[in-house]
Order: C-alpha cells, then structure tokens, then sequence
C-alpha cells in the first residue's frame, strides 16, 4: 500500500494545482493497482479500476508491461475481473500501440485455442507498431504453416490497418484565435523556463500562452462545440525558433481531439495558421499529430497602380489585409476543393495543406502510423511472396531532365529509401531518406524518451551511424528537477545505444557541452544527414534538420526520415572584409542583404540555404549555419575546399578520440567507428575519387543572394524592436542594424557570450580584448556584468593549454566548479565577470535568466520575447544579438560603443577572418 498511499498522495498535491493524477508509468505501483482490483473487497478497488483502464501510459514502459500481462490472464481466463470482459481486454490492448501488448497479441493469435486466437488477430489487424522481432514470429509462424499468421500477412499486405480507417471528413469547421501578432515562437507555445515538465503532459499544458488566453479557447470551444480551434499567428509565422513536440501537444491539448479514449493526455490533430506560414521544422511537428498547418496569406503587400510595392517611413512593405481572420470568425476547410471558405465565399487556396502524403497522416493520426505501416505493408508482401498492392500514396518523384543538382539534392538522392532506381529526383519530390547522426537534447529528451516508448522501440536502429544525448540545456544549474529527470534520460539513451553526457554509471565526467556543437564534431561525413532534437541542429558538414522530439525518435528507432527535398538559396561572396569585423558581422549582413535584395521578401524562409564559405573549417563556418534557424531556413549546407574539409574532419577525429579516452564510447564502438569513417572521408578526398561535396554547375535555384562584404563597414545587431509602434514586427530576427544606430549612449545592463554560436576563437577574443583594455586603460573594470559560458569542455580544455583560460581567470569574480555545480539559478549580477560552465546557460531560458527589463547584449540567437530576460511593468527587457568584440566592449563600458571606441579596442586582435574561396568551381 505504501506507493499506492504515495501515489494517492501525489494526487491531492496536483489537486491544488488544478491537475488530475498523473498518468502511471511505473510497473511497481500498476502491480500494487492490479492486486487491488484482483481483490474484490478492496476498498481502493473502484478508483484502481479507473486508473488501469483510463489513466496507465502505454507503449514500453514498465507499466504497459504489467497491464499487458495482466490483461493476457484476463483473455486466458487466468484472471476474472468482471468490468473487464474479454472482448474489452482486446480491446485496451489495441490502445496499447505496440510493444508489450504486441507481444501478448502474438501470444494469443498464434496460441492453440482457436477461438482466442482468431479475436487477437483481428486486433493486430489494425496494429503498425511491430519491430523486427514482432515479424519475424510472423513470418515464422507463416512458414510452419499457421493459417491465423497468414490471416494476419494477408491483412498487412493489403495495408488493412490504413484502408480500413475513417476518411477524413470533406469539411472541416474551424474558429479562429489569433494567440499573437507578429512571429509566434515556440516560447509562446512552450516556454524554455518551464522545460522541466514537458514530459508531464497536463502540468505543461498550463504554460500556453497565458491562463487568460486558455480561457478563451475553452469559451470559444464552449460557443463553437461542432468546430476546431485553430490558433494564429496574425501578420507573422506560426511556430518560429524550434520545433518543440511540447507545443504542438500544448496546442493539441487545448484545442486538438484525445488521441484514445485509454491515454490520457495525449492529443492529436491540432489546426494551425499563419500569415506568412508554419515554420518547417514546427510543421513537421503538427504532421506527427496529424495536425494541419495553414499559410493563410490574409496579409499582403500594398501595390501601385503600376504594381510597385508601397512602404511606410521606415521602409518596410505596407501590408492590407485580404479577409479577416479575427478572433472568433468561422471558417470551413473543404478537403475535397483544398479551399478555405467563410461561408460561400472562397478564401485562398490550401492544397499544400493537404498533399496526398499530408492526408494520410491526418488519417492515420500522425505520421508515425504511416511510416511504420509502410514497412509492415512491404514486410507482409514480400513474406507472402506477392508484389506490393499500391495503396498509400505515391512518393512524389521530380525528375527534370537536363537540369543539374543542387547540394542537398546530392544528398537526398544519396540517402533515398524506395524510389525508382535510376532516377535523379529535384526539389519537391517526397522522400524516404536514411539518417546519418540523430542528437536528443535534455529538456526535450524525456519527451524523445516517452515516444520511443509510445512506439514501442527498445534499441536504436544499426543503421544509424552514431548518436548523442546531450546535458547541455540544464547543465547551469543542478537542481532538484535536473537531479530529478536528467540522471533517468541519460540511462535510458544509455540503454537505448546513445552516447550520453552523463555516464548513468558515473565513471566518465559529466560533459554538459552543447548539442550542435557535439553533433557538428561527430558529423565525419559531408554527404551526411542529420537529425537533432533542436532547431540549432545546422552542421556545417551534411545537411542537418531540427525536429522535434517525435521526429528524433523516429530517427533513432528506424534510421529513416521522410520529407520533401527542399529549394535552395545559394549565398555567394564578393568583396573584401575588413580587419576591425568579426565573421558574426558578416551573418548579420547577409540576412540584412538578402531583405534588401528581395524587397523585404524573405526568400531563406522554408529553404535550403547553400552557402559558398570554402575556407572556414567547421567551427567558424558553424556561426553561419547556426543562425540559419533565424534566417527561418529549412536548413543550411557549407560548401567547402577539399583542403578546409579535411581540416574540418581531423579536428573532429581529435575530439572524438577525446570523448573515447573520457570513457564514453559504447559496446558497440560507434565513436571508434566514426573516426574510421572520417579516415575513410579523408581518403576519398585526397585521392581525388570523392571531392568535397559541390553543387553541379546546371543547379537550378530559387534564388541567389550575393553578400557585398565591402558594405559591411561596422558591426552589424539583431535588434528585436521591442517598441515598434506595429506589434508584428517586434522580437523577429530581420531587424539588422549597424553599431552607429545606437549613438554609443545605449545603456547595456548585462553581456553574455555563449551559446552554440561561439567557438574557440571566440574566448581568445574575449582574453585578448581584455588584455588590449588593460593595457589602454590601466585596468579591466567592468560597468555591466558579462557571462561567458564556453560552448564545450574541449574549448576550456584548449584554452588551458593554450594559456587564454588564465587569463580570463584572471578577470573573472566566479569560476563554474564541476564538484560543487550551482544548485539555485541567479537572480542578479554583479558587475563582475562570470566563467559560467559549458552548456546553453542565458540562451535557453530554463535556468539562468537576466534580471527583468534588462538591457542584454549577447552572442546568442535568442532575442524573443521573455528567452534570455523578461519584462518589468514598466519597462521591456530586450536582447540585442552581436559579435563578441561588441558584447566585451558593452560590458566594459555600460552602454553601446562608438565605432571608434570599437575600432580601438580590438586593434591588433585576431577576429575570425573570412575571404570569399576561388577555388569552389561547381563540378
């Protein structure tokens, strides 16, 4: 009774925040559940009773494992329970999505009493979560001669357990609620600072938006009841900054449908718009559920008669608007005529909403159902030996002849899965691709974790050439909450076959470095794919993706990936740098440029952006390619010089050799089995028989950007505007303005450098601007407190070596301790330097923030609202993003600096040079 009493505990305490019990995971407290319900006197029964029908998580946890025996006995007759007839026993099974319950289910089918049998294969009929094993009992059941296997073969070839479905109704009603104006980012959705209870499905959901705003889509569900809600971002994009799973089963959860009538908590199909779109990698989220994701174009630019477009005094594109979608409009979308009406009158076209392969998964309830039904389908087919019935929609396949092949088509057409053999697919064809490297990052891995789970995966799939869980966003502080959920993720990606941060044995140190960072060490091959459980996934070899949690576990539990190949963007050079600028000034410059080119349009927004660096290795070029995800890019590929590519993979081979002599390589030697690829890489380059990756000369592109770096005279800031008079055009990240816009008078309150977008050279700026300070002005005295959090381990490690970390010892007033690690997050700053331990630090949000309505200047990508520092009453906190030279100066002297006061203090520093590559010939 003591951890049923615990549990009734538990309850109470949710109770006062508005919570219902928490669904059950645990195999000890479901066996204390079930000897209660096998008591027919007990006095908990009625309530332990509700708890294993409607409030037990399924799939693999332990838990499922105890539920799915349990009712096995109770099929068997083992077991008589007399609210669980056996007809509703198969019937909580077919809730149970795969793993334990599928193992019963097989069980049963292939036993000897016919009669139970035949009702188990009807359940597993409608099941697609069967892995290896599940099919091989299949398949040799089938040979022995079992005709109820057959049955079952028969059933999946024919793909049953899709055709079989409910078609998705012809008309849809929505409601709208605007939830923002301008960009909604996944903050809004799934604040950073609450990461710690994402996987606690209920208790999260309460961090949408505001309660005010909860309220209102409950009211409007209460007017509308026969409609949807569909949540807007008004005169922006829906979804910006990351993919977050935890958003989408936010928005899912307030006004999506419960996915089961048996799990709680767990809804699917959420409707989402915006006026300029869905962000890609959030879209892929809302596909998971089965969700639909509008652009709705509501806005468009004004024109004249002579059809140039009109701007406002700043110079922006005035906007009018097409029809209204204000709060509380009703809406149909028709399926059939792909339109979205307002009563008879048709809106706008939406059939990107609703491809073929997007009606399947708003069928199937999400994406994972087809996936996994695909591969069932071919499984049973080739068992029987018969040819695959065309029943899901065809891959679509965009073969142009003569046209050559941009950099990601390379890739894709590399990694495809299923097409045609022989043929070459462009842009807009849909494909299956293999993955190379999938990364989980700790505050979004505990939701990973739960979908490995929900579908019923236990080891990671051989295909995938290596894996990493990171510690990275909860390595500032090391409190209850981490201690709590991190040491339990890093053994589960332990057992699963991750590399992990933190050894669940304790033997290797702790290494809380940053994801992107690790990820873009371990990527040895430039023809690679990579899936990583954040939107900073941008390596600067292969082709990498930000997905969501889901998406992640699909990577690590199949080693596939489905998705349109994408258009890209190609960014060339021309010009010469100048010596006072740093390459984060040049990043800044090309999304300023390109507005300028295009008039304001964004045309990165959803695309491949191919950039024509050549001559930075991996670390430097990575600062682009990070801040891709803020250019609203899909993703980004570095075209580099043989010689800089190899550069790149020996000093990935180094740091990996570092991670197998901390102790962290596996069983199955996948870091040892990475630096073998990398030789092998290296090889191919040298003896000429694989060049670094390059476009062919005949690609064919949405657009080309070029980048003037003789326009770029002075450091260049994202600002997030946070007082423009239009709501909209505040905290996104194309406001770009130089240093001299500030007058030198702007007060900063803090400084941060960190986050992924810095690098080695980055700290030895920082010590060497100190150094210059010091010896211009007598002393280092800092009017604004600056935070410096290394990126990784290897960094300080180097910088050590090198000399560059006594230096800023020197300066500094707090030195992280990894034996003694922060327990409480900081609630002021002294005016003082901070070496903060490696991670994400101020950049996430979830653990150290800035004091409110602070003025924050830092090297991060994260300028949105409430991130890095959140507002007063009276006053905006606002993060303005720059170079490092900018933030160290900021610090020093409290206020933005002049240009020359730039200009002198960084006199005779290395910055990151950047000269535009001659040698990257297209092949």
């Amino acid at each position: 009774m003591s951890i049923y009493n615990d549990y009734l505990n538990e309850i109470e305490e949710r109770k006062g925040q508005g919570l219902h019990p928490k669904p059950i995971d645990g195999a000890e407290l479901l066996s204390e559940i079930i000897a209660q319900i096998k008591d027919v006197n007990n006095a908990y029964r009625a309530d332990s009773l509700q708890f294993f029908i409607y409030n037990t998580v399924p799939g693999t946890t332990p838990a499922a494992n105890v539920k799915a025996k349990f009712l096995k006995e109770i099929v068997l007759g083992e077991s008589v329970v007399k609210e669980i007839t056996v007809a509703f026993a198969f019937e909580l099974l077919s809730h149970m999505k795969g793993g334990p319950s599928i193992e019963v289910l097989l069980d049963l089918a292939l036993g000897s009493d016919v009669a139970i049998a035949k009702q188990a294969a009807e359940v597993l009929k409608t099941q697609v979560y069967l892995y290896d094993a599940d099919m091989a009992r299949l398949g040799d059941a089938f040979k022995s001669g079992n005709e109820i296997a057959k049955e079952i073969l028969e059933s999946y070839a024919k793909a049953e357990f899709f055709t079989k479905l409910p078609e998705v109704a012809e008309e849809i009603k929505i409601v709208t609620f605007i939830a923002g104006e301008g960009d909604i980012s996944t903050d809004l959705l799934s604040p950073g600072n609450q990461a710690h209870s994402r996987s606690d499905r209920e208790l999260h959901g309460k961090c949408m938006i505001t309660p005010e705003a909860q309220a209102e889509i409950k009211a409007l569900q209460a007017q509308h009841p026969d409609k949807s809600v569909m949540l807007i971002a008004e005169k922006g994009t829906m979804g910006v900054g990351s993919s977050r799973m935890s958003g989408v089963n936010n928005v899912a959860l307030w006004s999506g449908k419960q996915a089961s009538p048996y799990i709680p908590f767990v809804n699917i199909a959420p409707i989402v718009g915006g006026t300029n779109g869905i962000s890609p990698i959030f879209l892929t989220t809302v596909d998971v559920t089965g969700g639909i994701g509008l652009d709705l174009k509501n806005w468009v630019k004004k024109v004249d008669e002579a059809g140039n477009v009109l701007r406002d005094e700043s110079g922006d594109p005035i906007l009018e608007e097409v029809y209204s979608v204000a709060t509380g409009t009703v809406l149909t979308i028709n399926t059939k005529t792909k339109k979205l009406y307002k009563g008879d009158q048709e809106l706008i076209d939406i059939s990107k909403a609703f491809t073929p392969q997007k009606l399947e998964f708003i069928k199937a309830g999400g994406s994972y159902a087809i996936v996994f039904g695909k591969k069932l389908q071919t499984f049973a087919s080739k068992t029987l030996g018969i040819d695959t019935v065309p029943v899901f929609a065809p891959s679509k396949e965009v073969s142009i002849e003569g046209q050559g092949l941009t950099a990601v088509e390379k890739i894709f057409n590399k990694n495809a899965v299923g097409t045609t053999p022989g043929k070459i697919l462009h842009a807009g064809s849909d494909v299956r691709v293999t993955v190379n490297i999938v990364g989980s990052q700790d505050t979004t891995g505990l939701m990973t974790s739960q979908e490995l789970e929900s579908m019923a995966a236990t080891v990671i799939s051989p295909i995938v050439d290596g894996a990493y869980q990171s510690g990275c966003h909860t390595a500032s502080v090391w409190d209850n909450k981490s201690k709590a959920n991190i040491p339990r993720l890093m053994k589960f990606m332990n057992d699963f076959g991750l590399i992990t941060a933190r050894d669940p044995k304790g033997v290797y140190h702790a290494m809380t470095d940053v994801i992107h960072k690790v990820l873009n060490d371990i990527t040895v091959d430039d023809w690679a794919i990579i899936i990583g459980g954040d939107s900073h996934t941008r390596m600067s070899k292969g082709v990498a993706f930000g997905a969501d949690s889901g998406t992640v576990a699909l990577a690590l539990a199949t080693g596939e990936a489905s998705m349109p190949i994408p258009e890209s963007v190609k960014v060339t050079f021309k010009g010469t740098m100048k010596s006072y600028m740093d390459f984060r000034d040049v990043v800044h410059a090309t999304q300023s440029q390109m507005l300028q080119q295009f008039g304001g349009e964004n045309v990165f927004q959803g695309k491949i952006i191919e950039v024509h660096i050549g001559t930075l290795t991996a670390d430097q070029a990575f600062t682009f390619t990070d801040w891709t995800a803020e250019m609203k890019a899909k993703a980004s590929i570095c075209i580099s010089e043989d010689a800089t590519l190899i550069e790149s993979l020996e000093i990935a081979k180094s740091r990996i050799q570092i991670m197998i002599d901390k102790g962290m390589d596996n069983k199955n030697q996948v870091l040892q089995g990475l630096i073998n690829k990398a030789d092998k890489r290296i090889a191919e380059i040298q003896s000429g028989e694989k060049p670094a990756l390059r476009p062919d000369a005949n690609a064919k592109y949405y657009a080309e950007v070029v980048v003037d770096l003789d326009l770029i005279a002075e450091p260049m800031i994202a600002d997030p505007d946070v007082n423009n008079v239009d709501v909209s055009k505040r905290y996104t990240h194309d406001t770009i303005r130089p240093l001299s816009f500030y007058g030198g008078d702007k007060k900063v309150d803090l400084g941060f450098i960190g986050s992924c977008m810095v690098h080695k050279g980055d700290m030895k700026i920082l010590a060497q601007m100190l150094k210059n300070i010091e010896n211009q002005q007598g002393k280092v005295e800092f009017k604004a407190p600056l935070v410096v959090a290394p990126p990784t381990y290897n960094i300080v490690d180097e910088l050590k070596a090198e000399g560059d970390w006594e230096v800023l010892q020197k300066y500094s007033g707090f030195e992280f301790d990894d034996n003694a690690p922060k327990a409480a997050a900081r609630t002021s700053y002294e005016k003082m330097l901070y070496l903060e331990r490696p991670g994400c630090n101020l950049c996430m949000g979830n653990q150290e923030k800035a004091a409110k309505g602070d003025t924050v200047m830092a090297t991060s990508t994260r300028l949105f609202q409430g991130r890095v520092v959140e507002d007063t009453e009276g006053k905006k906190g606002e993060s303005l993003l720059s170079s490092t030279p900018v933030v160290v100066l900021s610090t020093v002297l409290g206020r933005t600096p002049t240009i020359e006061e730039y200009k002198t203090a960084v006199e005779g520093i290395n910055l990151t040079k950047f000269a535009p590559s001659h040698k990257l010939l297209v092949k």
